[in-house]
């Protein structure tokens, strides 16, 4: 069913790409800024334009890492396959070019075309990035793509990762998260004292505010820190990722909702000199694919999420599903809103760009009460 799915995804944009309108850059994608450039002799360009090119990818997760590290794959291979051949893109996962936190370094300086990560993990970079990537409490998969599409959001990023030699296009998205494995129970809010936790971003500030200890490591090495000792409890994703990874061996309880990541936005970053420099079939071409992406993303990850949970709830009675007590979520609630105000009173950029994320969150918070919240809620009373 995947597979099916990806091809139309393909065959819809050959479509799209090969029409008389096909190479007009769609959502917010600034066509002054970056078509601006191509001044050069038509049949030289011709010429140059039809050369083949080897990109290099470094990616955050291990090789064909499940749904994230895939999603690298599809979008390599069909930027190919579009491209004609045009573009020729070689996958690296974590720790094959460097390691999975230097992938913002290894694209701003040439070393690597492409780079496919999340921008929360650029924390004490570009403090503002982490908007871009996930904020506790903040919007849902759905409603990050409107406001990057069709509000300002993708104008902003753009703008922000200008000054670091990067054009930046939202690549996926993972849906509300789990909010992790936990060596033990979590019964009220002093639980959480002392403990050593993966979690990245945002959120992991909030944990420490909450008296946790937040830890950043990249996938590959959160179980083998689980085993040890080294960590109390780890949040990645959903089922989709964590079964897999096999957190369940070393921590028996799963706790949700992940209120520190009501959706992560992957990001895949290009080489600003680089796709400058490109004719304005390939730029649209790429930003066509990294749309694909997006929403191949989000759909996967829903599916593999419930076949995951399902699994959970039907064979591994192990694995004790807990929600987080309400005295958890109401102080989450207060540390996260305390640490977005320290960034907006001290960080000019976040605070820019904070303020049109959080209007538009407020608006679409609205809309969805309406619409999701409400639907969801009576369909639960009629499906038991």
């Amino acid at each position: 069913m995947r597979v099916l799915s990806r091809t139309v995804l393909k065959n819809t944009l050959k479509m799209i790409l090969w029409s008389p309108v096909g190479f007009i850059v769609v959502g917010c994608f600034n066509e002054t800024t970056w078509f601006a450039d191509n001044n050069n002799d038509a049949a030289s360009a011709l010429s140059d334009n039809n050369k083949p090119q080897h990109w290099k990818m470094v990616t955050a997760w291990p090789k064909d890492f499940p749904v994230v590290g895939t999603g690298a794959n599809y979008f390599a291979e069909t930027l190919t396959e579009l491209s004609g051949g045009r573009i020729k893109v070689t996958v690296y996962g974590a720790g094959e070019l460097g390691s999975g936190l230097e992938v913002l370094d290894l694209v701003t300086s040439g070393v690597a075309e492409l780079g496919h990560s999340a921008s929360f993990y650029w924390r004490g970079k570009v403090n503002a990035l982490q908007v871009f990537g996930a904020m506790p409490y903040g919007m849902t998969a759905n409603e990050m793509n409107a406001w990057l599409y069709h509000g300002t959001g993708l104008k902003l990023w753009q703008e922000l990762y200008a000054t670091m030699n990067i054009v930046p296009f939202p690549a996926g998205q993972t849906g509300v998260q789990m909010g992790g494995w936990f060596n033990k129970e979590i019964n009220t809010l002093t639980d959480i004292e002392g403990l050593r936790m993966r979690i990245p971003g945002l959120g992991g500030e909030v944990f420490a505010k909450m008296g946790g200890i937040p830890v950043v490591l990249p996938a590959g090495e959160i179980f083998s820190s689980l085993t040890t000792g080294t960590l109390d409890a780890a949040e990645w994703s959903g089922p989709a990722n964590d079964l897999p990874q096999g957190f369940h061996k070393a921590a028996e309880y799963y706790y949700y909702p992940g209120w520190q990541e009501p959706t992560t936005t992957v990001e895949l970053i290009i080489n600003r000199e680089i796709f400058s420099a490109l004719p304005a079939d390939l730029k649209s071409i790429i930003t066509y694919t990294a749309q694909a992406a997006n929403m191949s993303m989000m759909a996967e990850y829903t599916y593999k999420n419930i076949t995951g949970l399902t699994h959970i709830l039907t064979e591994r009675s192990d694995i004790k599903i807990r929600p987080f007590p309400n005295d958890v979520i109401e102080h989450s609630h207060e540390m996260s809103q305390q640490v977005i105000a320290a960034l907006n009173a001290n960080d000019a950029a976040f605070s820019k760009i904070y303020l049109d994320y959080n209007q538009f969150l407020i608006n679409v918070a609205t809309w969805s009460e309406f619409s999701e919240r409400a639907y969801l809620e009576a369909r639960s009373e009629v499906i038991q």
